[in-house]
């Protein structure tokens, strides 16, 4: 089953807020959605956390790599694409490009078989998944009518992130944190992530040791990318120091990036994101890798609706992948959909069993959030 094209159209119109301190637009393009079209009227879709522009350029030097392929042996593939750009790839945004190519080619090999990903990626561990609510930290009385609102939907889990958390002050911190634990209630799973990777951040470690022993008093499950993301060595010690697990990766791509951090044991959680890593052949491996050094991967899924089946996937094929992130209000996740995501009375997602992601896109919908932009058709 041969290649015979690649298309890509950003999302853009409905760009939710991304806590940086260069904040998004609604019109700004984040996420690109990649359809692979093959001989036999198959197509594969994919997402890529890089801006529609990037995401072309990188086509025009995979593209000649692509087309005449085997569009059944992804992994083959992807590993070529890697290979063939080794100079001008090796992370940025080439490999956020071949993520969104490899999740595609494997949606167009679970269709040619009639299986869904993840019993491809190795099996089903689990035939549902919990997933925690993601958002945007605001002020306490906000973020508390905010979190209250979810919980009465039924979810059961909860992230709250960036925003002023570590960019005003230690009391505003721990008040943002309190009101949030009230809101959600003592047998809620709450996490709280920093944002480290921010341009404008200014806190190291001797801040992130202080702010985990007060997220400890609220019980907080983990503590996500509380240092920059290039601080290694101080990601290595605040993991032995810390009372609550740390957390963090989604900025790191190509599995081989990964193996210094996972044998240095930075993380107890690891969290590459399917649409920057490489997509589903290289965050299948670093989760391997992860197991091996007693580390737990949950994917980052800041994302779209592609994203997010995509890590529903992952998790029913690797065993202590147990939770997922759903970022809240996007209609880049809840819009271009058919089927809409629902939780059960546990809050819990159904991991799609139809053949390839399970995610049916909305043709017309992709076309208003692309601008017109038909990725179902060459």
């Amino acid at each position: 089953m041969k290649i015979v094209g690649i298309k890509a159209a950003g999302l853009r119109g409905a760009t939710p807020a991304g806590g940086w301190e260069e904040e998004l637009t609604n019109d700004d393009v984040v996420h690109t959605l990649i359809s692979v079209h093959t001989e036999d009227g198959l197509i594969g879709v994919g997402s890529v956390f890089t801006s529609e522009a990037l995401v072309k350029a990188a086509l025009e030097l995979l593209t000649p790599y692509l087309i005449g392929e085997n569009a059944l042996e992804p992994e083959r593939v992807a590993e070529r694409l890697h290979r063939t750009t080794f100079w001008m790839g090796r992370g940025g945004s080439v490999t956020h490009t071949i993520s969104g190519i490899d999740t595609a080619l494997w949606d167009i090999l679970g269709q040619a078989t009639g299986q869904p990903v993840g019993r491809l990626l190795g099996g089903r561990y689990r035939e549902k998944v919990r997933a925690y609510a993601s958002l945007l930290m605001q002020e306490p009385i906000k973020l508390s009518e905010h979190l209250t609102n979810l919980k009465s939907r039924g979810w059961t889990a909860f992230k709250i992130g960036w925003g002023p958390f570590g960019r005003v002050s230690a009391q505003l911190d721990e008040a943002i944190v309190a009101a949030a634990r009230e809101a959600v209630g003592p047998d809620a799973l709450l996490m709280v992530d920093a944002g480290a990777s921010d341009s404008a951040w200014s806190n190291g470690y001797k801040w992130a040791l202080k702010t985990s022993h007060m997220l400890e008093h609220y019980n907080v499950e983990w503590f996500e990318e509380p240092l920059p993301p290039d601080a290694l060595e101080d990601f290595v010690a605040l993991r032995r120091a810390a009372p609550v697990a740390i957390s963090g990766g989604e900025v790191l791509t190509r599995r081989q990036t990964f193996v210094q951090w996972l044998d240095r044991g930075a993380f107890d959680i690891v969290q590459p994101d399917v649409t920057k890593v490489g997509g589903l052949s290289e965050q299948r491996r670093i989760g391997w890798a992860a197991q091996d050094h007693g580390i737990k991967l949950i994917p980052h899924g800041w994302n779209t609706a592609l994203g997010l089946a995509a890590d529903l996937q992952l998790a029913s094929a690797l065993p202590e992948t147990d939770l997922i992130e759903y970022v809240d209000g996007s209609p880049y996740v809840d819009d271009i959909v058919t089927t809409p995501w629902a939780l059960d009375t546990n809050g819990l997602l159904t991991i799609p069993e139809s053949p390839g992601l399970g995610a049916s896109l909305d043709p017309e919908a992709v076309k208003f959030y692309t601008h017109g932009v038909d990725i179902f058709t060459l």
